[in-house]
């Protein structure tokens, strides 16, 4: 109460500490709304709608992991990202090495808010993938996004320089 009472006869105290709260609010990370969808496609498209170039390198997909792919990416569309994760984990447990695979459960958990989850399974898809072309900006783009909305500013920033890596042109025919 004491505490109550020495702000009452500084008001002006009073209302500089609130101001400082709302500033050191404003400041803080970024925290999206519980299964923000818009965040996956600022890693599927980003700025500048550049269309995929160079290099790509697309292997070859088991029937059963193809389909529980596009069901759970419905799944995501309809907004039913449990579903979606669902589909995801028994696709993985087909196929637990697959880069494509990886990264969409990476993106997903991007959309969720889950930061450090977002990060380790963009990470395992680029270890495991081709490293370069499409998937390769998109893993890249994931973790920067991840680092950024965690406060790792200077991280996201060293992760946004690798996607300029990424592409690779192949090389010239005669």
């Amino acid at each position: 109460m004491q505490s109550i009472r020495s702000f009452s006869r500084f008001p002006a105290f009073a209302t500089l500490a609130l101001l400082a709260m709302m500033v050191l609010a404003a400041c803080a990370p970024w925290q999206p709304t519980l299964d923000d969808p818009e965040i996956a496609e600022q890693v599927r498209a980003p700025e500048g709608g550049e269309e995929p170039s160079g290099l790509q390198v697309y292997p070859l997909r088991n029937p059963a992991v193809r389909e529980l792919e596009s069901a759970a990416e419905a799944a995501r569309e309809n907004g039913d990202f449990d579903r979606a994760e669902a589909l995801l984990e028994r696709a993985l447990r087909i196929e637990d090495r697959d880069p494509e695979l990886l990264q969409r459960m990476a993106e997903l958990q991007l959309s969720r808010g889950r930061w450090e989850q977002a990060e380790s399974y963009a990470r395992r898809s680029w270890e495991l993938g081709p490293q370069v072309g499409d998937i390769c900006r998109r893993n890249w783009r994931t973790m920067a996004l991840a680092r950024e909305r965690d406060g790792q500013v200077v991280a996201a920033a060293r992760a946004r320089e690798r996607v300029e890596i990424c592409p690779l042109e192949p090389p010239e025919r005669y």
